[in-house]
């Protein structure tokens, strides 16, 4: 086991730990994170546009029958979240790696809004009653499918405010001027820039970048949304874990764009009344029906703690019991501990990925709905699974089944841990007497 443990610090730790730090990623992964209360707002008017109640209630309760009448009006908030979240993230990336940069936060976001508006051309559309509605935006590229768009334009426009600052390519403004002014003058000269650049290549040469990113990602979807993907994207995660680093942190930050623009798939075909929506795993699926207590499914094996003849184990079961039933299992990771410790390393890994595969197979069954529903992740599983499934009991079933699950690949290692921990806890005892 020691030198398992040492051939992942050596393949994983270190370059993970650097790739985590990495600024570039960091600004992606604070500007992703930055969007998830407002996929929780919007994901919350999905359920209340389509409840997830017996089709006999919608058919015959006034207030289902209000809704089902002013659908178009609740589901706004969620075209207003979930349809633009490309806009949020872009501003909140540019925001975010500015100010890594120590540059202003405020003009690096700004310029990354303009670069990516500048990917998106204009069209002039009318109303149904032929009122002409002027210029306009396909909302189409402002969600989900625009992220990685947006992710470029942001690290792009803001590498471009670095340089002319670096150079000292900016207009300096004299003292006493307010620093807002000061500011806005300095980003003036990579904002011409940046225009120009973006008006040449996007309007005048019609390069659409958004195919483009279509062509190379929609594949990558395919990858990740396969069983294959899924287990391979659970045991980095869980393998990062056991070596003392953040495997969400890191492995997310490159799968979350991916995730996020799946999960507005989803929620699409969900409110365009689809049976079947076309992604299994987007985030959500982790959370719900894997991550159960946190990242290795620990709720089962916290559920068994509270059964162990040593003190402390017991003790701590009774300890970490309601964190983990929010699925917060910092506790248990480092209390237990679960990190670099050779009786939960298989259980770690392995009990997710089990998980993972009776997921993914029953709802490639459609024998448990698919995730299209961001809830917040503090949320007991079974509910949280509830909802994200739009109302689908079945997938609390499934959730409570992948407790039970991975309880019993826990099950052995957690006896063995116990036995040794007891035996110690006795002659330690005896020592004292």
């Amino acid at each position: 086991m020691e030198k398992f443990y040492a051939i992942i610090e050596n393949v994983f730790m270190k370059p993970m730990t650097k790739l985590a730090e990495q600024r570039h990623l960091k600004a992606v992964r604070d500007g992703m994170v930055s969007t998830i209360p407002l996929t929780i707002v919007g994901s919350f008017f999905l359920i209340i546009a389509f409840p997830p109640v017996p089709a006999a209630w919608k058919e015959s309760m006034d207030i289902f029958l209000w809704i089902s009448k002013n659908i178009g009006d609740i589901l706004i908030p969620f075209r207003i979240t979930m349809g633009l979240v490309a806009i949020y993230a872009t501003y909140n990336i540019g925001y975010s790696l500015a100010k890594n940069y120590k540059l202003d936060g405020v003009s690096g976001g700004t310029l990354s809004l303009v670069a990516y508006f500048m990917t998106i051309i204009p069209s002039i559309a009318t109303s149904n009653t032929g009122e002409g509605l002027g210029f306009v935006l396909p909302m189409s590229k402002l969600g989900g499918a625009g992220l990685f768009v947006g992710i470029v334009m942001a690290i792009s426009a803001v590498e471009v405010l670095r340089f002319f600052k670096t150079k000292g390519i900016t207009i300096k403004m004299p003292e006493g001027v307010p620093d807002s002014v000061a500011r806005s003058f300095e980003a003036l000269f990579p904002t011409v820039a940046v225009v120009f650049v973006t008006w040449l290549l996007f309007i005048m040469f019609k390069f659409d970048i958004h195919n483009l990113f279509n062509s190379i990602f929609n594949p990558l979807k395919g990858i990740v949304d396969t069983p294959i993907g899924a287990v391979v994207m659970v045991m980095l995660i869980t393998l990062l874990w056991t070596a003392g680093i953040h495997g969400v942190s890191v492995i997310g930050a490159m799968a979350r764009p991916i995730w996020l623009e799946m999960l507005t798939a989803n929620a699409d075909a969900m409110q365009a009344g689809d049976k079947v929506l076309p992604y299994i795993t987007p985030e959500p699926f982790f959370q719900w029906f894997i991550w159960i207590g946190g990242s290795g499914g620990t709720l089962g094996l916290v559920f068994l703690l509270l059964f162990a003849r040593s003190k402390y184990l017991k003790d701590l079961g009774k300890a970490t019991i309601l964190p983990a039933i929010f699925n917060i299992n910092e506790p248990i990771i480092f209390g237990l501990p679960i990190m670099l410790n050779p009786f939960f390393t298989i259980p770690f890994v392995l009990g997710p990925v089990l998980a993972t595969i009776v997921s993914y197979i029953v709802m490639t069954l459609n024998l448990v709905s698919r995730p299209a529903i961001l809830a917040p992740w503090t949320f007991p599983a079974p509910i949280g699974a509830y909802l994200a499934t739009g109302g689908d009991l079945r997938a609390v079933a499934l959730c409570i089944f992948n407790i039970v699950l991975m309880a019993v690949v826990y099950y052995p290692f957690m006896k063995a841990y116990d036995k040794k921990m007891s035996a110690q806890e006795l002659e330690e005892g005896l020592e004292e007497v």
